[in-house]
C-alpha cells in the first residue's frame, strides 16, 4: 500500500511547489504599497509660468534619498537642485532652478514606502506649451529583476520558516509531548529555524540593492548595508536575528531537558474523559509542569517578537489605526503559525513517527481544537485587516489586492472543509478505541473467564518457556555428552595403550626372569627391566593434545551458536516492529486521516504563497485612491489647467549687508479653505539662505478682509512652511512677505494671487 501511495504523494508535492513558484514569480512587478496620489504640477498639466519646485504627494510616508526625485528638461539635463524635502504629511518636494524655458519636463522618482517596498514612476508636465521632444525615463522599479525575485522568494521562505518553527513547537508543547523525542519532529522544527535565519540574513543583504539599483553586484555593497541598518526595515531584520538566537536556546531546551521528561508513549484515554481538563499529555511531576509552563511562556514571547518584526515594518505599521493594526497583525501571524505549522508537524508525525512513539488520537483531538481556535482568530483578525486594506466592497473585484484576497479566502474555505474531514477520521479513530474499551468492559463482567484466559495464556507462555529451556538443556547435554565421550575415548585409548605396554613390560620381565634364573645360580636376585615406564609416559603425552583439541573445537562451536542466536533475536525484533507498523498503517481510519492531513498541508503551501504575494501587492484602498488621483490629473490636463497651486517670486533688498535675495511663495491648492503655504528664500546666486524672520500677511481689499497674519515654521535652510492656512473666500488676494535680514534691516514685498 505504501509503495502505491508514495508516487502520488511526490506528484502532489511537486504540483504544489510548482503552483507556489508560479505565484511567487508573478509577485515582483506589483510590489509598491505607497502610490502617487497627486503632484504639483499635475501629471500632463500645462502651466503658464515656471514653478519654483515640484511636489509629489503619496498615499503614505516614504523614505527619500539624494536622487530619489529627478526633474529633467526636454534635453535630458537635470534642472532640480538640492535634496528632496518633506514640508508636510506625505508631500515631498524638490526645488527647481530659476528661469526654466518653455517645454515638456519629466519627473522621475524612486522612493521606498513606509511599509518597506520600493516605489518607482515617472510623469511629465509642460511650461507654456508642450515641446516636440521629451525624455524617455523607464519607470521600472528595482524590484522587477533577479534581485526582486530573490527578495520575494526570501520573504516566502522566511514566512514558511516562522510557521514551521512556531507551529511545530506549539504542537509538541500543547498537543503531543512525546513528539519531543521523535527525530523527525526535531528535524522539522530545526529546519524551520534554519530556514528563517538564512532567509533573514539573505533579506538583509539584498535589501540595499532591492530598494536602489536592483543590481546583483550591489548585494555585497557594505555602504548600502550600512544604510539599510539605519532604516526601520533593517532594524526589524536585525531584531529578528536576535530573537532567533533566543529561539535556538528554546529549541535546545525543548528537545533536550523537556524531551528527557516526556513519556515515550502517551497514555490514551476514553473519549468521555477527553474534556476541558486536557493538559496536552503532560502528566509528570511538578518539575515537568514548571518546565512546560516556562517553555510555553518563553516560546510565546519569542514567537510574538518574531511576528512583531513583520508587523512593525510592513502594512500594519502604516495607514488607518496603525496602533490597533500592529497587535492584530501579530495575533494573526501567531494564529497562522499555530494552524499551518501544527498541521505540518502532525503530517510528519503521522508519516514518520516510529512504532514505539505513535501519534495518538488524543494528540489529534487536541490539535483539532487548537486549529479551530486558530481559524476563529484568523477570521476575526482577517475581517479587520480586509476592511482596513480595501475600504469598500468594490475593491474586492476592482483591485489586484482584492482579487488575491478572494483567492486566499477560497483556499482557507477549502482547508476548513478538508479539516472537517480530518475531524471525522479522528472521531472514527476515537469510536474504534471506544469499541475496544466496550469489549474490554464486557470481558471484565466475567472475571473468571478473563482470569482463566489469562491463566491459560500464562500457562502457554510458561510451557513454551519450559520447552525452550528443555531444548537448551538438551542441546547442552548433547554437547556435554559428546565432549565426555571424546574425553573417554581419548582416555580409553591411552589406558589400552598403557595396559598393552604394561603387559609387554610384564612379558619382558617374565622372560628376563626366566633367563636370569636359568643362567644365574640360586639365591641371586634378578635384575629389573628399565625403560618401559618412560615409553608409557611418552605415549600418553602424545595422546593428550588430541583430547584437548577436541574440547576446544567444541567450545568454538558453542560461541558461534550464541552469535547466531543474537542475530536471530534482532531479526525477530525488526520483523515484529515491521509487523506492528504494517498493522498500524493498515488501519483505514488512520490511513484516511493521513490522506486528509496531507491534502490540508498541500493547500497550506499554496495559501502561504498567496499570502506572500498579498503582502507584496498594493492595498486596494491605495490603488483606488491612486486611480482617482490619476483621473483628476487627466481631467485637469484635458482642460489645459494646472493643479490650482499658486507660485509667486519676489526679489527683495533690505538695504543692509547680505540684504538682497529672492523670496518665493507657494500656495496649494490656492482655493478657499485649508491651504499649504511654503516660503523659500534664496541669495543673489540662487542658493538657499536663512534669515532671522519671515512673516506673511494675506489681504482681500475688495471685501475689506485682512490682513490675515501667517507665521510659517522653519523647515530647513531657506525653507519655511505653514499648514492649514485658512483663506475664507475666493478673490484677488494680496500676499505680503516681510523679510528681516538683521536686527534693523527688513523689507516688505507683495504680489497679488488669484484664489479660487
Amino acid at each position: 500500500m505504501t509503495q502505491t501511495i508514495a508516487p502520488r504523494v511526490r506528484t502532489l508535492v511537486l504540483l504544489i511547489l510548482a503552483v507556489a513558484g508560479a505565484l511567487l514569480a508573478g509577485a515582483a512587478p506589483v510590489s509598491a504599497h505607497a502610490a502617487l496620489t497627486g503632484s504639483d504640477p499635475a501629471q500632463g498639466a500645462v502651466v503658464d509660468t515656471a514653478p519654483s519646485q515640484v511636489s509629489l504627494t503619496f498615499s503614505e510616508p516614504i523614505a527619500v534619498g539624494d536622487d530619489s526625485v529627478r526633474v529633467l528638461d526636454p534635453k535630458g539635463e537635470r534642472v532640480d537642485k538640492g535634496d528632496p524635502a518633506n514640508p508636510s504629511g506625505t508631500t515631498y518636494s524638490v526645488r527647481l532652478v530659476s528661469g526654466l524655458p518653455d517645454g515638456t519636463y519629466t519627473v522621475a522618482y524612486q522612493v521606498v514606502s513606509a511599509d518597506s517596498h520600493p516605489v518607482a514612476g515617472a510623469f511629465t508636465f509642460s511650461i507654456g506649451a508642450p515641446s516636440k521632444t521629451t525624455v524617455s525615463v523607464s519607470a521600472q522599479g528595482s524590484d522587477d529583476g533577479l534581485v526582486g525575485w530573490l527578495y520575494g522568494f526570501g520573504r516566502y521562505v522566511s514566512y514558511a520558516g516562522f510557521v514551521v518553527l512556531a507551529g511545530g513547537a506549539a504542537f509538541v508543547l500543547a498537543c503531543w509531548a512525546p513528539g519531543a523525542r521523535v527525530r523527525a519532529v526535531q528535524r522539522l522544527v530545526v529546519s524551520g529555524w534554519l530556514a528563517l535565519t538564512a532567509a533573514t540574513l539573505g533579506l538583509l543583504m539584498l535589501r540595499g540593492s532591492y530598494t536602489t539599483s536592483g543590481k546583483v553586484g550591489d548585494v555585497f555593497d557594505l555602504e548600502l548595508l550600512g544604510d539599510v541598518l539605519q532604516t526601520k526595515t533593517g532594524a526589524a531584520l536585525v531584531s529578528r536575528l536576535l530573537l532567533l538566537a533566543a529561539a535556538a536556546l528554546f529549541i535546545a531546551v525543548l528537545f533536550g531537558a523537556y524531551a528527557r521528561t516526556a513519556d515515550a508513549v502517551e497514555p490514551e484515554r476514553d473519549a468521555e474523559d477527553d474534556g476541558g481538563g486536557d493538559d496536552g499529555g503532560d502528566r509528570g511531576g511538578p518539575d515537568k509542569r514548571d518546565l512546560t509552563f516556562g517553555l510555553g511562556l518563553g516560546g510565546t514571547v519569542v514567537a510574538a517578537g518574531l511576528a512583531a518584526s513583520w508587523a512593525m515594518s510592513e502594512h500594519a505599521s502604516q495607514g488607518l489605526q496603525a496602533g490597533v493594526a500592529m497587535p492584530v497583525d501579530v495575533v494573526h501571524l501567531l494564529a497562522v503559525a499555530a494552524w499551518l505549522g501544527g498541521l505540518t508537524a502532525l503530517l510528519v508525525a503521522l508519516y514518520r513517527a516510529p512504532v514505539e512513539t505513535p501519534v495518538g488520537r488524543d494528540a489529534v483531538r487536541r490539535f483539532s481544537r487548537l486549529a479551530f481556535g486558530s481559524v476563529v482568530t484568523l477570521a476575526v483578525t482577517g475581517v479587520y485587516q480586509s476592511w482596513r486594506q480595501l475600504g469598500s466592497w468594490s475593491a474586492f473585484t476592482d483591485t489586484r489586492y482584492g482579487q488575491l484576497l478572494l483567492v486566499k479566502i477560497a483556499l482557507v474555505a477549502v482547508m476548513v472543509a478538508v479539516a472537517f474531514l480530518s475531524r471525522r477520521w479522528t472521531r472514527r479513530l476515537a469510536d474504534a478505541r471506544v469499541s475496544e474499551a466496550a469489549e474490554d468492559a464486557e470481558r471484565a463482567e466475567a472475571p473468571e473467564q478473563v482470569e482463566e484466559a489469562v491463566r491459560a495464556e500464562e500457562a502457554v507462555r510458561a510451557e513454551e518457556a519450559v520447552r525452550a529451556e528443555e531444548a537448551v538443556r538438551a542441546e547442552e547435554a548433547v554437547r556435554a555428552e559428546a565432549t565426555e565421550r571424546a574425553e573417554e575415548a581419548v582416555r580409553g585409548e591411552a589406558t589400552d595403550r598403557a595396559e598393552e605396554a604394561e603387559r609387554a613390560k610384564e612379558a619382558v620381565r617374565a622372560e628376563a626372569t626366566e633367563r636370569a634364573e636359568e643362567k644365574q645360580p640360586a639365591g641371586t636376585a634378578p635384575a629389573e627391566a628399565s625403560g618401559t615406564p618412560e615409553v608409557s609416559e611418552a605415549s600418553m603425552a602424545i595422546e593428550a593434545p588430541k583430547a584437548s583439541g577436541a574440547f576446544g573445537a567444541e567450545k568454538a562451536g558453542a560461541g558461534q551458536d550464541s552469535v547466531r542466536a543474537a542475530q536471530l533475536a534482532r531479526q525477530r525484533a525488526a520483523a515484529e516492529a515491521a509487523r506492528r507498523k504494517r498493522l498500524r498503517d493498515a488501519d483505514p481510519n488512520r490511513f484516511g486521516l493521513r490522506r486528509s492531513v496531507l491534502a490540508e498541508a498541500g493547500v497550506a503551501v499554496v495559501l502561504l504563497a498567496v499570502t506572500t504575494v498579498l503582502t507584496q501587492t498594493e492595498p486596494g484602498r491605495t490603488e483606488q485612491d491612486a486611480r482617482a488621483a490619476a483621473a483628476t490629473s487627466s481631467s485637469a490636463s484635458a482642460t489645459g489647467q494646472g493643479s490650482g497651486a499658486v507660485s509667486l517670486t519676489m526679489p527683495f533688498d533690505t538695504g543692509g549687508k547680505n540684504g538682497k535675495g529672492v523670496v518665493s511663495i507657494d500656495l496649494d491648492p490656492a482655493q478657499a479653505g485649508d491651504n499649504a503655504l511654503h516660503v523659500y528664500v534664496e541669495g543673489p546666486d540662487g542658493t538657499p539662505v536663512d534669515v532671522p524672520e519671515v512673516k506673511i500677511a494675506l489681504t482681500l481689499a475688495a471685501q475689506n478682509i485682512g490682513p490675515l497674519p501667517v507665521a510659517p515654521d522653519h523647515v530647513t535652510t531657506g525653507h519655511w512652511s505653514a499648514s492649514r492656512v485658512q483663506i475664507p473666500m475666493a478673490g484677488d488676494w494680496k500676499v505680503e512677505v516681510t523679510v528681516r535680514t538683521s536686527d534693523i534691516d527688513q523689507v516688505t514685498v507683495s504680489k497679488n494671487a488669484q484664489i479660487g
